[in-house]
């Protein structure tokens, strides 16, 4: 039975470039790899013969001579003029084939990078750290600059970050030659694993520092000034670049992550940019209509007009004097919402008054009028 044409079980045009064959042989060895087609009978076939062509056009020498004499330069027929290891002979060396696509199929589960060979970076970022910083509302609307301490592994002074005693240098890992990862040959499948001599470091300490144990960085606690922004909300979350924990032997510093807590008030209520009171106003204030005065959020007071027969729940509104909004300009307004408060512990006199009152006022009650007609409707709907 014939051979395929290199080129069409690649699924590239022939000529094309080595970019573009690499490419081409990533997918289709994704695609029929037998393990992701174990209801496929073919798949194992199919994929020796994506190696077998791959392992060709990657390499120059043998691709000219592909695209000059076709499969017969690796047949024998060929005289000796003609590279002679090749997949046609059962010589090819399918692990090397392999081994370009590996890190893409597996690179994941193995701690690799899809797509890029050497070792491991030497040196480690250290990790990102959280702080959670509890504030008041007024500190929310003015912002502040707030001093906190926070535990933290720094670089350590005595060797600079390299974990070494003295001015000596760490030394190359003679188990992977540097490269912090060691390679078994399993049939066709290269199979790569974390080096267990350094740990994936690519380096190994023989004279670790006191101070720090070869680590480089100490445990500390910092002092760092932080800028709260007016208007920040629970939730808001500032970046501090660069002020994380420190990376192992000299490797770049994570980040601080602050996250903010508004602190509840006894006043006021929070609702995005806008603040919400509840003030509780007289009986008689209510009725007759008044002055109330209220507190605002900067520290001032408001005088606010009560209307004539005003209820609980009234709303009145003040412009401009709620919270400064973080992304924009302005700010959010002020709501006071009434409360009319009814009076408790009468003397007699003001009992005789206000039963006084209500003998006085029986058409000064609208809402009860109202309600006890639905109630009388109800009734006698039921009744019916």
């Amino acid at each position: 039975m014939a051979k395929r044409d290199y080129y069409e079980t690649l699924g590239v045009a022939k000529g094309a470039g080595a970019d573009e064959i690499k490419k081409a042989y990533r997918r289709k060895a994704k695609e029929l790899h037998p393990d992701r087609n174990a209801d496929n009978p073919d798949a194992e076939a199919q994929f020796k013969e994506v190696n077998e062509a791959y392992d060709v056009l990657k390499d120059a020498d043998k691709k000219a001579a592909y695209d000059r004499f076709g499969h017969a330069a690796f047949d024998g027929g060929m005289g000796g003029g003609g590279p002679r290891r090749g997949p046609a002979g059962g010589q090819g060396d399918f692990a090397s084939a392999f081994s370009d696509v590996f890190e893409d199929l597996f690179g994941d589960f193995m701690g690799g990078q899809p797509g890029r060979g050497g070792g491991r970076t030497r040196a480690t970022r250290g990790s990102d750290l959280r702080y959670n910083l509890r504030i008041s509302l007024e500190d929310a609307f003015s912002g502040q600059q707030k001093t906190i301490t926070v535990p933290t592994a720094v670089q350590c002074s005595s060797c600079d970050g390299k974990g070494t005693e003295g001015a000596s240098e760490p030394a190359s890992c003679p188990t992977c030659s540097g490269m912090g990862k060691v390679r078994a040959q399993q049939g066709f499948f290269t199979v790569e694993r974390t080096c267990p001599t350094c740990a994936g470091a690519g380096q190994i300490i023989k004279n670790p520092c006191r101070s720090c144990g070869g680590s480089g960085r100490i445990d500390k606690e910092r002092q760092l000034s932080v800028n709260i922004p007016a208007g920040v909300e629970t939730g808001t979350r500032i970046r501090l670049s660069g002020e994380g924990e420190a990376g192992l032997r000299g490797g770049p510093t994570g980040d601080l992550y602050i996250f903010i807590e508004v602190e509840d008030h006894p006043l006021f209520q929070r609702d995005g940019a806008d603040l919400w009171c509840r003030v509780p106003v007289a009986m008689t204030a209510a009725a007759l209509g008044g002055e109330v005065e209220v507190p605002t959020i900067d520290g001032g007071r408001s005088r606010v007009k009560v209307p004539q027969g005003s209820q609980t729940g009234r709303q009145m509104r003040l412009r401009g004097k709620g919270m400064p909004a973080l992304r924009g300009t302005g700010s959010g307004d002020m709501f006071i919402e009434l409360a009319v408060e009814t009076p408790v512990n009468l003397t007699s006199r003001q009992k005789e008054l206000l039963r006084e009152f209500e003998r006085e006022a029986a058409d000064n009650s609208p809402e009860r009028d109202s309600f006890f007609r639905k109630v009388k409707g109800f009734w006698d709907g039921m009744t019916q």
